[in-house]
């Protein structure tokens, strides 16, 4: 049979999404063409914010590769910018960047032109340096502006607005917020939760210039803006100028169509134009009982419905969808969802703790949950959403209707307070319409461990994530429990099935105490090991039973036992440490010395604030060590590097408090530390963040009222944005809470796993349950760490004690008659692990 013609036009989320529901109900009906204005394939819009901020790439947040169009037959025509439509002829035209028509027929056209960025008419808007934030291209200018301009201002104080700002602050600029109204987002949030949004980016870094009236965007006389000005006559500068105030449904084409628009292209219950039955429209140009829909979720419901009908099924109606809202700035928890503003004939349940930084609010009407504004505690966000969208009564459960749904039970399904006990039919993701069941049964058919796993092969979370946490949780619930036991584990190494997880269950249960006792007790397959499990093992044992188990420097790859970074010459390079980056006079004076006496060819600064002497002979490195006479940096280990601190409020005036010296408590109580993977430490005094404490393994940032404190961050191959973990108020309490987490890595991360892929493995809800939640358990994680590192030897200074054969540093001619200061008994080097550097 003739496959049928379908147009896409439009490659955005929407469009793609009603694709991809249509080759599941039909894949052999249609030849498909889709055209597409940017120069991308689809992505996720929503998660542009992320991208400016730094936490992910665009690589990223593409949703549907060039491979996925080719795989399903699908003509793209990126960046081709449709301009007219043949409806008597049924064709499409397109124009390109190099001015060349395409044309397409259609049997049936499917309009996704989204919406336009509404720019403020007032004079200067067309300057250079005033843009939208609607795309990729916006995305990458905001960016590359970012690396040589200061000041940005954001005018509107909505969701995309304030993601913008956040994004702009964390590259750097500083960034003023303009709103006309009197609190933020007043579209989801009512004053209350608004002002506490206010003080808690405000905390961060950001300024705001509320209830304030735009009147004209100044030239700095070479046709750019130079600042913006106000109703009142005042001006804040602005390099950047990024509006924000609000979107408009993209109608162009369908006018010029002739196709009737109100508000949006009118569609009907099966999304087909009123006009022509021919012609589908869904996403935010699409007008449907008089709304133009901006949000994903009911964009997705619009999709399913136009494929339905596409597909011939004919079944599917849309009619309307209720929506939620959530932040997507890292360290601030928001939801709204409904009439959360209450009206007449409502009544409202709040809870309020300024302090706490916590606040709810719920609205009641004829016992039915009408709406729900929820502030620094969102947890209940989804399970909320789910009984105002139910439309269910809470005459039975107001009482505890605040506390949440672990404190109540569903009605129905008594006990089904998580994510263990949800019933499989549960809508997990309304943005892409996941159920539980759905989500369980790929984490158990296709073996998947992480959440980008199942992002990949459900979409759950791989929208809006707000739902993310609670994937998590059902992740965790499925895999977890089997995870170290499930047949497609991943073996430490050749010598056994055993995995990571395994091996340090084994030691710690049996109390191993040596490499031997390993490998016997868990069947290895060679005695002695091989390059890949015996420093993982030698690990193990001591990070497991510390003072017991005796450390193997045989089996640690050569920069361990050597104590420094071999090069590609064969030299080595040196890195003292200075405790928080300080230093002082005397401390150059005898690097300086070191250097020129031993011909060292290169002295360099490191990206963590500390002096790198490299070239050094092996020979040297002995003398050298005593000559700068300063402790060792720990450069090459496994071990904590570096604590990267700023002047803080010792000297900065930004400085809210004293970074520098927050960086030497926490680099002397963790400076021998070894961990699996290396571990980085930053502490910036203020929320502008110049120790770049947001892609660190633990990062510290300071506020006026405390410390903020984010983990799991990674500046390496794959830059990964830190996470927040708590807000604490004193010095002493970042000791205790950046100490507990450490040692949880310790404890449970495999050895060569960042921290940033511990907490992706087991969860972030995990590591708050057991830092922030228990408080025994947090207290005893840091006396664990501190009698682990009590005594740890100076590997420099201290070579017996920190049994350092010294013969390495000999040249072999001399080597016979050197001293012997430290051969661990019995034990055979690996051939393969002796080379590794």
């Amino acid at each position: 049979m003739k496959k049928m013609k379908l147009v896409l036009v439009g490659n955005g989320m929407a469009g793609v999404r009603a694709v991809e529901e249509l080759i599941k109900l039909a894949p052999d009906l249609y030849e498909i063409t889709v055209f597409g204005a940017e120069p991308h394939p689809n992505y996720n819009r929503i998660l542009l914010s992320p991208v400016l901020a730094g936490e992910q790439t665009v690589e990223q947040i593409i949703l549907n590769s060039w491979e996925w169009y080719a795989e399903n037959d699908i003509t793209l025509h990126a960046g081709k910018l449709v301009t007219e439509v043949d409806r008597v002829k049924r064709i499409v035209r397109a124009e390109a960047a190099d001015g060349s028509i395409v044309e397409a027929e259609y049997d049936r056209l499917l309009l996704c032109t989204g919406s336009n960025p509404f720019i403020l008419p007032v004079p200067g808007k067309n300057l250079k340096g005033v843009i939208a934030y609607r795309d990729i291209a916006d995305t990458n200018t905001m960016i590359e502006t970012a690396k040589t301009h200061k000041h940005a201002v954001v005018i509107g104080g909505g969701l995309l607005g304030l993601e913008a700002a956040n994004g702009l602050m964390l590259r750097g600029m500083s960034v003023t917020v303009v709103h006309v109204n009197a609190w933020l987002m007043e579209r989801q949030l009512d004053d209350v939760a608004g002002g506490l949004l206010r003080k808690s980016l405000e905390e961060r870094g950001l300024d705001f210039r509320l209830n304030a009236q735009t009147q004209e965007l100044v030239d700095d006389g070479e046709g750019r803006v130079k600042a913006v000005k106000f109703k009142d006559g005042s001006e804040v500068p602005a390099d950047l100028v990024v509006m924000a105030v609000g979107i408009r449904p993209n109608t162009t084409l369908a006018e010029s169509m002739r196709l009737h628009c109100n508000r949006g292209i009118v569609v009907n219950d099966t999304m087909q134009t009123v006009t022509d039955a021919r012609i589908y429209s869904v996403g935010e140009c699409a007008a449907h009982r008089g709304i133009a829909y901006g949000l994903v979720a009911p964009l997705f419901e619009q999709a399913k419905v136009a494929a339905n009908h596409l597909a011939q099924f004919g079944i599917g109606r849309y009619q309307g969808s209720l929506t939620s809202t959530k932040l997507k700035v890292t360290g601030i928890d928001l939801f709204s969802a409904g009439q959360f503003m209450g009206g007449e004939g409502t009544e409202e349940i709040v809870m309020s703790d300024p302090f706490g930084g916590v606040y709810k609010k719920l609205v009641i009407k004829d016992d039915k949950l009408v709406g729900a504004c929820l502030y620094g505690d969102t947890v209940d966000g989804s399970w909320y959403f789910k009984l105002l969208r139910d439309g269910r009564s809470v005459h039975d459960i107001r009482e505890k209707l605040m506390f949440g749904e672990s404190n109540i039970g569903d009605v129905g399904h008594e006990g089904h307070s998580s994510a263990a006990t949800m019933p499989d039919e549960a809508e997990v993701c309304g943005c892409n319409g996941v159920s539980k069941g759905t989500i369980c049964k790929a984490i158990k058919d296709k073996g998947l461990f992480t959440l980008d796993e199942v992002k990949k092969h459900t979409k759950a979370s791989a929208s809006c994530g707000s739902c993310t946490g609670l994937v998590e949780q059902i992740l965790m619930f499925t895999a977890g429990g089997d995870y170290s036991a499930a047949p497609k584990k991943k073996a430490i190494c050749g010598c056994t099935d055993a995995s990571h997880q395994n091996v340090r269950d084994a030691i710690r249960k049996e109390k191993y105490l040596t490499h031997a006792e390993v490998y016997e007790g868990l069947g290895w397959t060679t005695p002695n090991g091989c390059a890949s499990c015996r420093p993982a093992v030698n690990y193990y044992l001591i990070s497991t039973w510390p003072k017991e188990a005796k450390d193997d420097p045989q089996s640690r790859f050569i920069n361990e036992r050597s104590h420094a970074n071999i090069q590609k010459d064969g030299t080595y390079s040196v890195v003292p440490r200075m405790w928080g980056g300080h230093t002082t006079p005397d401390e150059l004076r005898r690097i300086a010395d070191a250097a020129d006496k031993y011909k060292i060819p290169t002295v360099k600064v490191t990206g963590g604030q500390r002096i790198d002497l490299l070239g050094v002979k092996k020979e040297d490195l002995q003398d050298v060590w005593r000559d700068i006479g300063m402790p060792s940096g720990f450069a090459y280990g496994k071990s904590l590097r570096t604590v990267k601190t700023c002047v803080g409020s010792e000297w900065c005036r930004f400085g809210t408090q004293d970074s520098t010296q927050m960086g030497k408590d926490l680099e002397h109580a963790l400076w021998a530390m070894y961990s699996p993977h290396k571990v980085k430490l930053a502490v910036s005094g203020c929320p502008r963040n110049c120790a770049e404490a947001g892609i660190k393994d633990v990062g510290v940032i300071g506020v006026d009222s405390g410390w903020e404190v984010y983990v799991g961050g990674n500046g390496g191959i794959k830059t990964e944005v830190a996470q927040f973990l708590v807000k604490l108020k004193t010095s002493e309490e970042v000791m205790e809470y950046t100490g507990a987490f450490l040692q949880l890595y310790r404890e449970e991360g495999w050895y060569l796993e960042r921290t940033v892929h511990y907490i992706s493995r087991v969860g972030l809800d995990h590591v708050k349950k057991k830092i922030v939640e228990d408080v025994a358990g947090r207290k005893a994680l840091w006396e664990r760490l501190q009698f682990a590192l009590d005594g740890e030897p100076d590997p420099w200074f201290e070579a017996n004690r920190a049994q350092v054969d010294v013969r390495q540093f000999v040249p072999v001619a001399d080597a016979t008659t050197a001293p012997l200061v430290y051969m661990p008994k019995a034990s055979i080097a690996s051939p393969d692990l002796a080379d590794i550097s």
